[in-house]
């Protein structure tokens, strides 16, 4: 299966997240925000950790005050991934956190006081190279728009994202990116479409606020599905009241359906029927579990019955197809018969030894370029 989406993406400004890019041509990168203790240290780097492993590309990590900023700066020298800095209001945790290695300021300049004090903070932030993200958030609007508007709306949500980004124009500062969060889908989708034609820097995604993990991951594959579709959109987070690690697979599963990234398996499994001659449910359940670790892209069919089953498998790396015994394709190819005592074991064995040597021959470009 080729991955090149027919998606044509929005241009924007690239700006770069530690070694992360965001905009431009850049990859559409997924993250995550941490919901531990930012000041027991042990606990958060253990689950920062566990986001890197799951692919989180960026991670957030909130700090509502200067004890957090200090262990802050120690969890920033014991992970690899790009830090963001949750900080509102107080304008010297931003200055502190800025010493002590962030990658990025989430701070909206209209909320930290004097413009001696945004000067402050857009100083350091230039002086390290370090990008801003403005987030705007319908729960959270100026009280005056709220009197404005009567209610959160799309209008209301961008007005107050280009309040904030005044404050950066007037100090020439363009390394920015926006966000204009609500929990509802149409007035999120159009707040950013409306965004999007008013400002050249790129586009944070989310449904704020989406739900649990099936009713926030529906929401949020509708509301950034519709977006990114529509070429809008550079960074994005699912957010659910669930294990952060479960919005960076939502993530990437997403971003897998409209073409946008391959990073790890790509699974077609039928739904399963009267027809299946192995239990397809049970089979793709313990594949999913067991193969979690592998970041290779590939493509996997697994299908029930010979009806769809070998059409499929022949468009894939790997494919199986249900039948008296059921049979493996592996590029398209007949390659072996498999019975159902042994097949998950055969499978995850027949799609690791795919993917490395997918790995080998990716490497092995790599290195005669």
């Amino acid at each position: 299966m080729h991955n090149n989406s027919p998606i044509k993406r929005r241009i924007s400004r690239k700006i770069h997240v530690g070694p992360v890019a965001v905009g431009g041509d850049a990859p559409v990168s997924v993250q995550s925000m941490t919901n531990t203790e930012t000041c027991d240290v042990e606990s958060t780097v253990a689950q920062i950790c566990r986001l890197e492993q799951a692919g989180a590309d960026i991670v957030r990590v909130s700090v509502p005050s200067m004890e957090a900023a200090e262990a802050f700066g120690r969890i920033r020298q014991l992970v690899q991934v790009p830090l963001v800095a949750d900080i509102h209001f107080d304008y010297r945790i931003a200055l502190r956190v800025a010493e002590l290695g962030v990658d990025c300021l989430r701070i909206n300049p209209g909320n930290i006081g004097s413009n001696e004090r945004i000067k402050a903070v857009v100083d350091a932030a230039r002086d390290r190279g370090i990008p801003i993200r403005i987030g705007v958030n319908a729960g959270s609007l100026e009280k005056d728009l709220q009197k404005k508007y009567g209610e959160p709306t799309p209008e209301a949500l961008v007005e107050s994202a280009l309040r904030h980004v005044e404050h950066l124009d007037r100090l020439d500062f363009p390394d920015f990116k926006v966000s204009v969060k609500a929990s509802d889908v149409f007035m999120a989708v159009e707040a950013y479409r409306q965004l999007a034609r008013q400002i050249e820097q790129p586009l944070h995604l989310g449904i704020t606020e989406a739900g649990g993990l099936r009713s926030g991951t529906v929401k949020s594959a509708v509301g950034l599905g519709m977006l990114l579709a529509e070429g809008i959109g550079d960074t994005i987070r699912v957010s659910l009241a669930a294990d952060p690690v479960e919005e960076i697979k939502v993530g990437f599963d997403i971003l897998k359906s409209l073409r946008l990234r391959t990073r790890g398996i790509n699974f077609i499994a039928c739904p399963s029927c009267s027809r299946q001659n192995f239990d397809v449910v049970k089979t793709m359940n313990e594949l999913e579990e067991r193969l979690e670790d592998v970041l290779v892209p590939l493509d996997v069919a697994v299908i029930g019955c010979v009806v769809n089953g070998p059409g499929e498998a022949k468009e894939v790396d790997l494919g199986l197809t249900g039948g008296l015994p059921n049979l493996v394709y592996l590029d398209g190819k007949p390659a072996t018969k498999l019975g159902n005592e042994e097949l998950v074991d055969e499978l995850e064995r027949m799609i690791r030894e795919k993917a490395a040597e997918k790995q080998a021959r990716e490497a092995a470009l790599i290195a005669r370029s």
